[in-house]
Formats: structure tokens, sequence, C-alpha cells
């Protein structure tokens, strides 16, 4: 098994600059891939830290409501947990979750207390030296740029990368993140659904206010716009970014200038003219137009986001806080507009070939499940024992 990373270190980029949170699996459509596999992977993803050493914390979550308009939400998301299988959830009066967050303002909340974080940039090198020591090779710094089939030779494809390699195989599965829709289209697979970067801002709590957060604070989810909103995260911090533990606040959600565009610095030609062609793209901008401006107003200031952050800790004001790092979430996105929510696994391709098309969170929490299933779908498509 030889394994591609375009990056000289693997887990660099969705990996290596998300949040860090191990989800529980409140959030997903009972019976979707999503949920199924969420609450199989925490539990996987926790077995694995625990065999290979890797640190993490069981801080838990918090899911708070601050008006009485979000309780219903509340009330449905608690529902969605029980029937995904989440363990010990609970509904908590604000006096019983001062006790897990003693700065936290709301009036009710969910607590989920098998929620956890880790850094997954470093999950990720763990499976890499497990690669390597059963026999595998990692390729760092291989970016594929082509697939050929090549028939009569022994062998079903040339893989051929930018540095000039050449790798023959007979089997191939592509988990390309923000270019899964380019290799598949470029191996015979289809175009859709188009991934859309999308990049998310985190803010950064000043050392002298961590206290305040002890554990994860999210929302209640808006269901009338695509994304979570701003919520309080721990981490363990970062082997991919350098940084230590940190307490980020967010993320937004705006249109990445690039696939890989963690600031508005860093653009991309190919990458903006391909989004900005695409139909879907501009029915989504149409319909949330106010939200997506909203968005990139509080990129630029800050202080645009103090009261959304004060409704749920009263405690910061803008001199505690600063611009963090950023992640870009490769999110898929069909002709219509619609955000490709659930996990996507490509088989119109040919059959010597399986694409993960679409992973988005909780794609890291739900790995090692997403893993199984890669195994089992190869192991049919592929005539493997």
């Amino acid at each position: 098994v030889a394994v591609l990373d375009k990056e000289p270190v693997v887990g660099f980029h969705q990996t290596g600059h998300n949040s860090g949170v191990m989800h529980a699996g409140i959030y997903y459509a009972p019976g979707s891939l999503k949920a199924k596999l969420c609450v199989e992977g925490l539990q996987l993803a926790y077995a694995y830290c625990d065999a290979r050493g890797i640190p993490y914390e069981k801080c838990g979550k918090l899911i708070v409501a601050v008006t009485e308009d979000e309780l219903p939400g509340l009330e449905q998301l608690y529902k969605r947990g029980v029937a995904n299988g989440v363990k010990d959830l609970c509904f908590m009066s604000p006096a019983e979750f001062k006790k897990v967050e003693p700065h936290c303002n709301g009036i009710r909340a969910i607590h989920s207390p098998h929620t956890g974080i880790v850094d997954w940039g470093l999950f990720a090198r763990k499976l890499a030296e497990d690669v390597s020591e059963s026999n595998g090779t990692i390729l760092v710094s291989h970016e594929v740029e082509s697939v050929e089939q090549v028939f009569g030779s022994g062998t079903d494809m040339v893989v051929k990368c930018a540095n000039g390699a050449t790798v023959r195989c007979q089997h191939a599965i592509f988990c390309a993140g923000a270019f899964a829709d380019r290799l598949a289209h470029k191996s015979g697979g289809t175009k859709l659904p188009i991934i859309i970067p999308v990049r998310g801002e985190y803010l950064e709590l000043a050392e002298d206010k961590h206290h305040l957060v002890k554990a994860l604070i999210y929302p209640v989810p808006d269901p009338s716009v695509p994304f979570l909103g701003v919520h309080f995260t721990p981490t363990m911090g970062s082997v991919t970014t350098g940084a230590g533990r940190q307490v980020l606040i967010g993320p937004n959600a705006v249109l990445a200038t690039a696939r890989e565009g963690y600031s508005w610095f860093h653009w991309n030609i190919r990458d903006v003219l391909e989004a900005a062609s695409f139909p879907g793209l501009w029915r989504l901008g149409f319909k949330h137009f106010t939200f997506g401006i909203g968005e990139m107003y509080r990129s630029i200031f800050l202080s645009a986001q103090m009261s959304e952050i004060n409704k749920y800790i009263p405690g910061i004001d803008q001199r505690d806080i600063r611009k963090g790092r950023a992640g870009v979430r490769a999110q898929a996105m069909d002709y219509q507009g619609k955000l490709i929510e659930d996990f996507v696994f490509d088989e119109a391709c040919p059959r010597q070939m399986l694409h993960v098309r679409n992973t988005p969170s909780p794609g890291a929490t739900s790995s090692l499940a997403i893993a199984k299933m890669i195994v089992d779908k190869a192991q049919e498509r592929f005539g493997l024992s």
C-alpha cells in the first residue's frame, strides 16, 4: 500500500487546521452516514488515542439556548442526539450548567459529556506511522496531476505526480478533500458535486481569560442559515500550526479566494473563476445574501462580533480577543446551490477506483469509521479477499 500526499507532511490542510473537536453525533439527521459514522467513529477515535498515547480531553460540550425562541431547536437537537445513539445527553438548567461552565450565560442547555478535544494533525501522523510500520509507504510531496488507465500491462493505472514521479497500481482510493471533484473528473468520474472552498476564521481568546471557558460552548443552530454560528473551543494545541493550547471563538463562514486560502490575501485565479462560474454558488449567494455580507463584515471588523460573543460569555471585551487561525472547509455543492451535508462515496468511475467525494465535519471524528466503510467498499468493488 502506498499513500500519496501533496504536502511535505500528512494532515496539513483540513485535518491540521480544524477546531480539534471530537464530536458526539448530535447535530446530524438520524439515519444519515454522518450520524452513524460519527457515533461509531468517536468511540474508535478514543480507543485509538488510548492505544497510541495521543493526548485528548473529554471536556464535554454545552449547547446553550439564550432566548425562548431557541428552546424548540434545543429540544429537536436533543431528540436527534438520542435517536443517533449519543450517550448520556441531558438537559441542564442555568444552575446546573453553571457547575460545568460557571461563566456561561443562557436559559437552558444540552450537556454532552463525551464530546472532547484532540489534535487531529497529530492523530493523522500516528496513522501514517502505522502505515509505515505495516510495510506501507508514505509518499509526501506527491501531488497527483493525472490518472491514466493502462490495459494489458499487469497494472491498471499510472498515477503521475507534479514532482515527476510515476506510481503504477492496480487499484486506487482517492480522498482528496478540497480537490476531490477535480481528481474524480480527471480520472473518469462525475463532475458533481463541485467543491466550493469556505474559510472559517477563528478568534483567539487572551490567555488571562482562558479560565472563562472550560468546556465546549455551542449555540443552537439557526435553521435559516447553512452554518453553525459562533462557538467557544478549548484546544490541545497543534503540531501543524505550532500553536500551543488555545481557546478559539468562531468560526465564521466566508467564501475563500483559493481552495487552500487561509486569508483574504491568498488568491488563486483558477479557484476564483471556477467558483464564480458555477451556477449553484450564485443561487446560494442570492438566498443567503444578507448572511454572507454580514460574515464578511465580521471577518474584517472584530468589534462586530462582540455582541454575539457576549450573549454566551459576558466577561469578554474586544481587548481580550485577537485574530486566530483559519481553516478551509471543502464544501460540496450541487447545481441548485444545495450544500451536500452527508458523506459521499463516488463509484461512478472506472471500477479500479473509489472516490471519497465529501467528508465535511465531523469527518475527522468519523475517520476510522469511514475507513472501515472504505475497506468494505474496496473489497467488494475491487474483488479483494
